[in-house]
């Protein structure tokens, strides 16, 4: 029976367990590759949300979220929440929003983890199918 409990606990030390998405992660321009951002993903009573917290191209510097709707209107897109009330379920993260603060739609949205430095994100309208995957790439602390 000590074996056999040995046993289990060499096996789930060694089966990888999945990489937090909390943390820093550099976005990227679907259209041109560039890295347009730094969003911060982090926990709050259970649900994960994302903030941008820096643009990285210089055109992009003090912009404002004209196309935004409600409250985010004509705010700056530097320190906005962007990502919102994603719950895990399994290994993904899902049932929550992604909003692009280029045209201030905001989108369902899921992501989960590829490798401990990429993070694959999708925001749709309806169904999965009909929308647009980004890599995120984790960045260097």
């Amino acid at each position: 029976m000590i074996q056999f409990h040995v046993l289990l606990i060499i096996l789930f030390s060694v089966i990888p367990q999945p990489t937090s998405v909390e943390g820093l992660w550099v976005t990227q321009d679907d259209e041109t590759n560039k890295e347009k951002s730094e969003v911060l993903l982090y926990q709050k009573n259970g649900k994960l949300y994302g903030k941008i917290i820096r643009l990285l191209l210089p055109e992009d510097q003090g912009k404002l979220c004209k196309e935004c709707k409600g409250v985010d209107k004509n705010k700056p897109i530097a320190g906005m929440m962007i990502v919102k009330d994603l719950i895990l379920d399994d290994d993904v993260w899902e049932d929550g929003t992604i909003m692009d603060p280029k045209s201030g739609k905001v989108y369902d949205c899921y992501l989960n983890i590829e490798d401990p430095n990429t993070l694959k994100v999708r925001g749709f309208l309806g169904f999965s199918f009909l929308g647009r995957t980004q890599i995120w790439k984790r960045k260097d602390q």
